[in-house]
């Protein structure tokens, strides 16, 4: 489906509304490679809101590489059918609002986005953003003598089933359900709402950069 946005559906209409973000790309460089794709679903503290979520595939004319298709499964034609880069971006920031976002990885997605919204010429709205990553870690210390545990990790340590690894929109229900684990055990440490979660995830930063913990 190259474009799909759906709106309302379950959640109470006071409970706060954060959006989980996946973007894909044709690399991993942010001020070099294309937006292919964005996903996002909206979280409140009643769970996963599924009918609040949305998805599409932007416009790529260039193509990516082959093993970069492999990744994502977005290919040429998909690609070069996608909404129009402005279209797509206006409608994903009448999507998420004034939300603030989640992420595994934000500081990627968030610079993605960033840099698309500034060549497109499209205003690109302020939020506050919560990098799962290094909350993970922060309430489950890695081993430090291994390498930084990724999303599949957590997702196999949470038990939760991705089937669509890799395509935005299925990232970003995973990513989700890892936020809902997390926030659970967040609570422990008396991270109660958005803003605490995210002084919580840099306290890993600060471990790692100290010596005392796991690397992000």
């Amino acid at each position: 489906m190259i474009w799909r946005r759906l709106f309302g559906g379950g959640g109470s209409a006071d409970a706060p509304r954060w959006i989980v973000i996946d973007t894909e790309t044709s690399g991993l460089v942010v001020e070099r490679d294309a937006l292919l794709a964005i996903g996002g679903v909206a979280v409140t503290a009643d769970g996963v809101v599924p009918g609040d979520s949305f998805e599409v595939v932007v416009r790529n004319e260039a193509g990516s590489s082959n093993e970069n298709i492999v990744v994502h499964g977005i290919g040429r034609q998909a690609q070069a059918e996608g909404v129009p880069m402005s279209t797509a971006l206006l409608a994903f920031a009448q999507w998420a609002g004034d939300a603030p976002a989640a992420a595994f990885h934000a500081p990627f997605d968030r610079g993605v986005l960033a840099r698309a919204f500034r060549v497109a010429g499209v205003p690109l709205p302020d939020r506050a953003w919560l990098d799962l990553a290094p909350l993970a870690s922060v309430l489950n210390p890695p081993d430090p003598k291994k390498p930084p545990p990724g999303l599949d990790d957590w997702l196999e340590r949470y038990e939760i089933d991705c089937a669509g690894r890799h395509h935005a929109a299925g990232d970003a229900l995973a990513t989700a359900e890892l936020l809902l684990h997390l926030r659970v055990e967040a609570r422990r440490e008396g991270a109660n709402d958005f803003a605490g979660l995210v002084r919580l995830a840099k306290q890993q930063r600060w471990l790692a950069g100290s010596g005392a913990g796991g690397a992000a």
